[in-house]
């Protein structure tokens, strides 16, 4: 019943034709590769959002790769692939080997996307703190709150109303993202932060070019229902697509 729940989003998201593209656009050779390993908290929701992203590359002609195995960070295996999604990863998930093999993948111009959880892993790895963004510190409850979507010309974007009311669990960062391009921001007013708000303004997306690659960040996702939201998927897609150079 999931499965045909999720094939009936991703036609409905075809047939609006906003940010999915015909299965050709890519061609056979675009991958991309789905990493989920937690050396931490671990989110529900990862088995859906690989699930998710995995219907998307095949409505798109694009291969979708998933593992927790931090081996497959090394030269050869990366190279393989367009981008790099870090699905709601925690902890300390890669050996300094693997984090040099990464490092070298977007120096030659790799993509990465960031869902959730990445802010909330490698806090020693400073040249991972800059390619996420920011680094987690905190959040409230999960519920429900207001989105200003304040950039809309980018694909993760586009297809969103330019206040877009929606549940998930709302991230604090240590910090806000510097050097990056915002592209919404969570309105603190429209819901109860408690003493894990950020004060206004509020990243919660966000893009840049990092030391020759690029990066795609969304703290949405949290949730199992996110990875079967039109509009959720529409964003995460997007971002994907810009981390892939598409």
């Amino acid at each position: 019943m999931k499965t045909i729940k999720m094939m009936g989003v991703l036609a409905m998201l075809c047939i609006a034709g906003q940010v999915l593209f015909a299965s050709d656009a890519y061609g056979q050779k675009s991958k991309i590769l789905v990493f989920c390993k937690t050396a931490g908290f671990h989110h529900n929701s990862i088995e859906q959002g690989i699930r998710a992203i995995q219907e998307l590359g095949l409505a798109n002609g694009v291969g979708v790769d998933s593992t927790v195995n931090a081996t497959r960070f090394n030269d050869a295996t990366l190279k393989q692939y367009d981008a790099v999604v870090f699905l709601s990863t925690t902890g300390d998930v890669l050996d300094e080997a693997q984090q040099q093999a990464f490092e070298r993948y977007i120096q030659a111009g790799g993509g990465f996307v960031g869902v959730h959880a990445a802010t909330d892993c490698e806090y020693d790895w400073p040249w991972f703190g800059k390619l996420v963004g920011a680094y987690f510190a905190g959040h409230p409850a999960p519920q429900e709150a207001l989105l200003d979507v304040i950039n809309r010309d980018f694909p993760a974007t586009k297809p969103l109303p330019s206040q877009w009311k929606r549940k998930d669990e709302w991230y604090r960062f240590r910090k806000r993202p510097e050097g990056v391009e915002v592209l919404i921001n969570l309105d603190e007013e429209s819901y109860d932060a408690g003493e894990q708000g950020m004060g206004n303004p509020h990243p919660i997306s966000w893009y840049h070019e990092y030391d020759g690659g690029r990066s795609f960040y969304t703290g949405l996702g949290h949730t199992e229902e996110s990875f079967s939201e039109p509009l959720f998927l529409q964003h995460l897609w997007g971002g994907i697509t810009y981390a892939m150079g598409k």
